[in-house]
């Protein structure tokens, strides 16, 4: 899953990038209101994490706008501003969750894992396709009870099929969900992947079926 970090703060924005890749996840990095109001217009993302005191823009008009364009992705806030009428404010633009700084990296990683819980697994723990298993706390994938071991750019391609499930899914829909802003990539390198990835689920039960000019779906064998 793709999430964007807004944060003008370079010292504080390094440390969440890091430890958001590390736990997995595709995350592009920004440092101001308009950048992020554009990229969030023309951007996939499952997630934003959004500081209010933001250069040119400040966060709650970045949110504002957002949301009058009718987007629903969760978006959560992080601020200084520790009163209370801030927070009211975020939440009542349509904020899903507020952190206040500073704040321990793990505690922002379980909130964007419970964000996305809510979001793309309807609030469930686990995501199944027949003896394929997704677990989002432990962010890990089983095929008949063993481990799936992946790549980061196989487990985001993964990741993104099994949230949708009965729904072909595009080379161009999976792309903006593997890779970021500064990734030198085409939607023609999810192939790779999605080769890589058949060769792994071989024998498992569950496959990826290609829809010529659609792109790529994940069923459970006999479904």
């Amino acid at each position: 899953m793709r999430i964007l970090l807004v944060e003008d703060h370079p010292q504080l924005a390094a440390s969440v990038t890091q430890a958001l890749r590390s736990a997995g996840w595709t995350v592009d990095v920004l440092h101001d209101g308009v950048a992020a109001d554009l990229a969030l217009s023309s951007e996939d993302y499952a997630l934003a994490i959004l500081d209010v005191g933001l250069p040119r823009m400040d966060g709650f008009e970045v949110l504002a706008r957002l949301r009058g364009r009718g987007k629903t992705l969760p978006v959560l806030m992080l601020t200084a501003r520790g009163e209370v009428k801030d927070r009211v404010h975020g939440l009542n633009l349509g904020a899903d969750d507020y952190l206040a700084k500073p704040f321990e990296l793990t505690e922002l990683e379980a909130r964007v894992k419970a964000l996305l819980r809510r979001s793309v697994l309807g609030g469930e723990q686990q995501q199944r396709c027949g003896n394929l298993l997704y677990d989002l706390n432990t962010r890990r994938f089983s095929l008949l009870e063993a481990t799936l071991s992946l790549t980061s750019r196989e487990h985001a391609v993964l990741e993104a099929m099994i949230a949708r499930p009965g729904r072909v899914m595009s080379k161009e829909q999976l792309a903006a969900q593997v890779f970021g802003l500064d990734d030198d990539a085409n939607a023609d390198s999810i192939e790779i992947y999605v080769h890589r990835l058949r060769k792994k689920l071989d024998g498992g039960g569950v496959r990826i079926v290609t829809f010529r000019g659609l792109g790529y779906l994940l069923e459970a064998v006999g479904d």
